[in-house]
Formats: structure tokens, C-alpha cells, sequence
């Protein structure tokens, strides 16, 4: 019989969410055990998700010159010949610096690591089948699998020209063309860090808009960006078949619903995610599961089982790796009544790394009307602030405000453009706080900053509001 460590805390997969719970049960002096199956650690946020995408998107911005080829008049748009190893540098750097710190963060706290699959033989015990089998038990457990991209049967992938949005940052060269299935956050992001790399991109959609929970305007802006990059947008298609050459330097031949036929290099399937349960053994121990293979809990990140929980993208929305971070954590406190952290804050910021960046906190327009509230909006254009003018910036950006019409309260902060994800995070205090347009005026901020943004578009707001619609409100 393999021999039985017990633990307080068992964790399976050391992603956000279970680094983050495990560290913080050994925190707190549990004994907590960590089991990963990959001989990388970090799941998919370090390995194949959140880090390395966002390390290419930067070093897309630096070798198209996104943000800098306004600066001088006739400045180049692109450093040419760029290799692919260039491209990948700092994605693999990046990736192997962050899962060292996984790793030592671990081992700092003394959480004992398992390498090999995990599975439940029964409700506290499990059997990890690694270089050498064994099986611990835990008084309780945190599952943290994480999820897979979806691979559709129909769809032919082969890891080398049709790809899912892991195998893709496999290929060792810059495709001819790219075909992209899916424009939700991975599609899109993938669709401008390619096109901004000057590859000839192909977006095929079966609805008629991106990003469906965006606020409208800044997805019809990003729209427009994306087809300036040169990106064809396919709206309300969907491939019905693939027809793989015969020659390896030959197109792919893809045949869209309406009959109509696109060649492309290579294709990216990038439309869906489910639940990475499928070797636990879950029935094993009794676990309920969702749709897209999810694990259900309730808000405390407890499954049915009492003593065991889930946390990340293994339970479904939203799969960030922001807040999978404190559910593990959350679900941490409740499981050993620490009190510290009893709930993941409801109000979060979205971030989506396209080229250009976008995000958003609070409510949309949409949402605000459905709710029956009388609102109003703010916009502010970053080419219309001093740092905008400074920086050369050649986007459309903006930050748009929603805001309670009778009380100026702000409901929603929407940003498309350079650095959106960063500046979105005064915005989430200005909604989580409840603030006015008029604390927002009466705010100081670094000259010249982006931060403006948010002035401008209070003073917008109110001139919107008082149906006077303010157009220089540094005149105020």
C-alpha cells in the first residue's frame, strides 16, 4: 500500500487560486500539501493564459510602435525583420520568472508539493500518480484545476497550423495569415498582437458584435481599431469546413457558412473554455458539477462536500486570475473561520490586453437603463488631454463615465487606449466608494497625467447633465 501523509489542506493545482490558498492555510500554520500535475507551476496564469499572452502584447507594442510612431511625422510604423525568437523572448523570460516565484513562494511558507495528476479515491483521500504513486489525505481540500480550451470535435487541430489558444504559443514562426475563431477576450486579444506584428488577421464571429458585456461604444471603438490594423472582421460567420493542404507551404482552405471560402496560414480556435475536472475522480467523493464541467459552490467557494472547496476557473465566471487569487483566499478564511477576507469584493475591474488596451468597472449604459435608473455620461479623449498631446497617441482612446443623473453618483468607468487596464483601478474606488462627479473635480492630479481623463469627463458629465454639454472644461 502507498504510503498516507494526512494534511490539513490538500490543494490540487497551483494556478492563482491555489498558490494563493495554499500559501495563505500555511500562513496561518496549517500543514498543507500542493499537488500539480504539470512539471511547470503556475497553471494556466503563468503557463499558457494570463502571462504569456500579455508578455507578447507588449513586446507586440514594442516592435510595431504603436504608441511612439505619432511622436516624429515620419516616423517608421515597424522595426522590420523582427524574428520570432525576438518576439518570444520576453514571454518565455517573463514565464520562467514568475514560476520560479510560484515555486519559491511555496516553499518559503513550507507547503509540500506533489508533482503528478491528482484524483479522489474517496472524500478526504488522494491518489497522485506521479514518477512514483502515492496517496495523501486532507482534512480539507481546495480544488484548483483551472480549465482547457475548448477543442471541438469538427475542428481538425494538429498543433502546428490549426491551434487552440495553448498550442499557439507552441509555433516557431510568425504565420503568413492567421485565422481567429472567436472574438471574445482571447480572440481579440491574440487577433491585434498578431496584426500589430504586421501578420494579415482574419476575426470569423457568429454574432454580430465583440465582447458582448463591453459598453457598446468602447466595442464599436475597438472594432474600429481593430479594422484599421488591417484586421478583417468577419461578423455573424462561422467555418463549416477545413480543408488542410496537401503541401505544408500551401494555405489552409476554410469554407464560412454562407459557402463563401478564406485561405489562411494558420487558424487559432479561440471560442470557449471549459472546466479542468476530467481526471478527478469527482463522482469518487461525491462532488456536484455545473455546465463546461465547472464545480459548483456556494459563495463561501464550498462544494456539497463541507470540508471541500473550489476556487478559479475550474467553478466558471468570471475565470479571471485577479479574482481567482481571493477566492482561494477566501475560501481559505471560511474554511478555518479566520474571519479575515469573507467575501470577494463584487465591484472588480475587467482588463482585456488588446492593442489598444481596454477596461471597464461597474455599470454599462445598458445595464444602468435596465435597472431603471435615470443616468447620464461623461466622456473624456486622450488625444484632447496634455499627455495625450505629449505622447503622440494615435488612438481613439476615451473614458467614458455612468453616472446617476440626480445624485452625480458614478456607477461605471469605461476606458479603451494606452494603459486602460492600469487607469481603470481609480475608477473601481470611485464606483466601490460610491463618489461624485464633483469629488472627482475637486481631486488633484500629476500634470500631465492620464488621470485628466477622469476630470474631463466629470466635467463633460455635468455639462451633459445641466444639458449644456461643456466642450473645454479647462477653461473651468
Amino acid at each position: 500500500m502507498p504510503e498516507t501523509n494526512t494534511y490539513d489542506l490538500i490543494v490540487i493545482g497551483s494556478g492563482p487560486a491555489g498558490e494563493k490558498a495554499a500559501v495563505k492555510a500555511a500562513y496561518f500554520g496549517k500543514k498543507v500539501a500542493l499537488v500539480e500535475k504539470s512539471r511547470d507551476a503556475g497553471g494556466a496564469g503563468v503557463q499558457t493564459g494570463t502571462l504569456p499572452s500579455k508578455a507578447l502584447k507588449e513586446t507586440a507594442l514594442y516592435f510595431s510602435r504603436v504608441y511612439e510612431k505619432h511622436i516624429f511625422e515620419k516616423s517608421d510604423h515597424r522595426l522590420r525583420k523582427t524574428k520570432h525568437t525576438q518576439f518570444t523572448y520576453r514571454r518565455d523570460l517573463s514565464r520562467k520568472e514568475m514560476q520560479d516565484e510560484v515555486v519559491n513562494n511555496l516553499f518559503r511558507h513550507k507547503v509540500e508539493i506533489y508533482r503528478g495528476a491528482g484524483s479522489f479515491t474517496d472524500k478526504n483521500r488522494i491518489l497522485i500518480r506521479g514518477e512514483k504513486e502515492s496517496v495523501i489525505e486532507g482534512k480539507n481540500i481546495l480544488i484548483a484545476t483551472g480549465s482547457y480550451p475548448a477543442n471541438p470535435p469538427e475542428i481538425p487541430f494538429d498543433g502546428k497550423r490549426i491551434h487552440d489558444s495553448d498550442t499557439i504559443l507552441n509555433i516557431k514562426r510568425f504565420p503568413k495569415s492567421l485565422c481567429v475563431i472567436g472574438a471574445g477576450v482571447i480572440g481579440c486579444e491574440y487577433a491585434t498582437i498578431y496584426a500589430a506584428m504586421g501578420v494579415k488577421v482574419y476575426l470569423i464571429n457568429n454574432r454580430d458584435n465583440i465582447l458582448p458585456f463591453l459598453d457598446e461604444e468602447v466595442a464599436d471603438a475597438l472594432v474600429v481599431q481593430m479594422k484599421r490594423q488591417g484586421i478583417e472582421i468577419l461578423f455573424n460567420s462561422s467555418v463549416r469546413n477545413f480543408f488542410k493542404p496537401a503541401k505544408a507551404k500551401d494555405n489552409i482552405r476554410l469554407v464560412l457558412k454562407n459557402g463563401e471560402e478564406l485561405e489562411t496560414d494558420m487558424v487559432l480556435y479561440a471560442a470557449g473554455r471549459s472546466g479542468n475536472i476530467r481526471e478527478l475522480s469527482l463522482e469518487k467523493a461525491g462532488i456536484e458539477t455545473g455546465v463546461r464541467e465547472t464545480i459548483l459552490v456556494n459563495e463561501n467557494y464550498q462544494t456539497n462536500i463541507p470540508h471541500i472547496y473550489a476556487a478559479g476557473d475550474v467553478i466558471g465566471f468570471p475565470a479571471l486570475a485577479s479574482t481567482s487569487m481571493d477566492q482561494g483566499r477566501v475560501a481559505v478564511s471560511h474554511m478555518y473561520k479566520i474571519r479575515d477576507l469573507d467575501t470577494v469584493h463584487k465591484i472588480f475591474p475587467y482588463g482585456i490586453y488588446t492593442v489598444p488596451e481596454v477596461s471597464m468597472v461597474g455599470m454599462t449604459e445598458k445595464e444602468a437603463g435596465s435597472k431603471g435608473i435615470s443616468y447620464n455620461t461623461g466622456v473624456s479623449r486622450v488625444r484632447e488631454i496634455a499627455r495625450g498631446m505629449i505622447q503622440g497617441s494615435p488612438d481613439d482612446g476615451f473614458l467614458k463615465m455612468v453616472f446617476d443623473n440626480d445624485t452625480k453618483i458614478i456607477l461605471g468607468v469605461h476606458i479603451i487606449g494606452r494603459m486602460a487596464t492600469e487607469l481603470i483601478h481609480y475608477g473601481m474606488t470611485l464606483v466601490q466608494d460610491g463618489k461624485t462627479l464633483d469629488q472627482v473635480i475637486a481631486t488633484v492630479f500629476n500634470y500631465p497625467t492620464f488621470h485628466d481623463l477622469y476630470k474631463y469627463a466629470s466635467y463633460d458629465g455635468l455639462g451633459n447633465r445641466s444639458g449644456r454639454n461643456i466642450k473645454n472644461p479647462r477653461s473651468k
